[in-house]
């Protein structure tokens, strides 16, 4: 037995972030939390302005909260909260990528549950009460927060990113217009970009997979193989971009019932202690993490190389196997991903704490091979 979580309705195509007042006027809602950053705010004719366009089209009233900073932060929320409250708002509206969507679902908790976060809801399945409607508007290919039931925080004392998994935080509309998407630059598409490929091999190879989200994954990872490159290179190549939108999404409907692994364990661990911008994180990890997955299914390996374009005719399972680590290496150099953790500051002292975080992390339990604290230390080791 298995299950499928997705939005209620999603949207998808050039110009359909015109669409948003009218869903926001069929869901009842009076006035809005539009949820993003200031970069995007700031925006002439970008996401933010559009969105408010269409709302005031549909006689709806919003208000701003620009203050989402990458790897969102539970203080992010409580002030995000503050105004959802005196501004009387009853609907949350996310313009961005993963920050503002997981910021925007950990507003609409807050207001819905007391206690804390952190000690009360990280985990799965804890939230009882419904959340305020949330609206997706999606500008990256990459995270597919706007179509899942996850929500990632950083404990800002602790230093530490948690999920709260609940069929409750998933929006109740997504919304991806590759139009927004045009122009994000190289190095962002390019960790985005690579974040989508994680999920969809992460959910192929995970124990979770099952035939629906098999289907997705494979389809992701296509794409991406295809997309990927044409998109860092020339940021205004609208095919690649929609083509890449739709590799998000792909991934994101395969992870959001699937389950992802140690790539997702291991990066959060230094989202939190070193605030690293995730698809980097995924990126670095996900060679090295597949490597100590391969034993656990050659032939889905082996498929994943035929699927990112690799010839493996005369080949034996194991080196056909092979072959896919080395089509990621590969993908991850040709889009200038950074090689090692050790150019981006991390710490070696800082190992094992990680890995004991990332063992408790929700994330590691789908993995297809249940490491040891060990394992996880040299895998970080590897990416170091």
């Amino acid at each position: 037995m298995y299950d499928f979580f997705m939005p209620n309705v999603n949207f998808f195509g050039r110009g359909c972030v015109s669409v948003v007042g009218e869903r926001c006027e069929i869901l009842g809602g009076t006035k809005a939390l539009i949820v993003t950053d200031r970069f995007l705010r700031g925006l002439e004719d970008g996401a933010v302005s559009r969105v408010a366009s269409s709302l005031e089209e549909a006689g709806i009233a919003y208000t701003f909260f620009d203050g989402v900073e990458p790897n969102p932060k539970d203080h992010n929320i409580y002030d995000g909260l503050k105004i959802f409250k005196d501004e009387q708002c009853d609907l949350i509206i996310t313009v961005g990528g993963g920050s503002a969507h997981d910021c925007g679902k950990g507003i609409g908790i807050a207001a819905s549950h007391e206690g804390d976060l952190y000690e009360d809801y990280a985990g799965i399945e804890k939230l009882t009460n419904p959340l305020p409607p949330i609206v997706c508007v999606n500008t990256t290919a990459g995270t597919a927060s706007e179509v899942t039931r996850h929500c990632v925080i950083t404990h800002a004392e602790k230093k530490i990113k948690y999920v709260i998994v609940s069929w409750r935080n998933t929006p109740l509309v997504s919304i991806n217009d590759p139009e927004l998407m045009v122009g994000k630059p190289p190095a962002l598409t390019a960790a985005t970009g690579i974040d989508a490929l994680t999920h969809a091999v992460e959910s192929y190879v995970s124990l979770g997979a099952n035939p629906v989200t098999d289907a997705v994954a494979i389809q992701a990872i296509k794409l991406i193989s295809q997309n990927l490159r044409q998109a860092v290179a020339y940021g205004q190549n609208l095919e690649a971009r929609e083509n890449m939108a739709h590799a998000s999404l792909l991934a994101g409907m395969a992870f959001n019932n699937a389950g992802l692994g140690y790539v997702h364990a291991m990066a959060h661990q230094l989202g939190g202690l070193y605030d690293m911008p995730h698809g980097v994180a995924n990126a670095i990890l996900l060679p090295h993490v597949e490597r100590f997955n391969l034993i656990s299914n050659l032939q889905k390996f082996a498929d994943i190389a035929v699927f990112m374009g690799e010839n493996i005719e005369g080949l034996s399972l194991r080196e056909a196997a092979d072959k896919a680590i080395e089509s990621i290496k590969k993908l991850c150099q040709d889009v200038n991903i950074p090689s090692s953790l050790r150019e981006l500051g991390v710490k070696e002292e800082d190992f094992e704490y990680m890995a004991k975080l990332a063992l408790q992390d929700g994330n590691a339990f789908s993995n297809p091979i249940q490491g040891t604290e060990t394992d996880i230390v040299n895998i970080f080791k590897a990416a170091y």
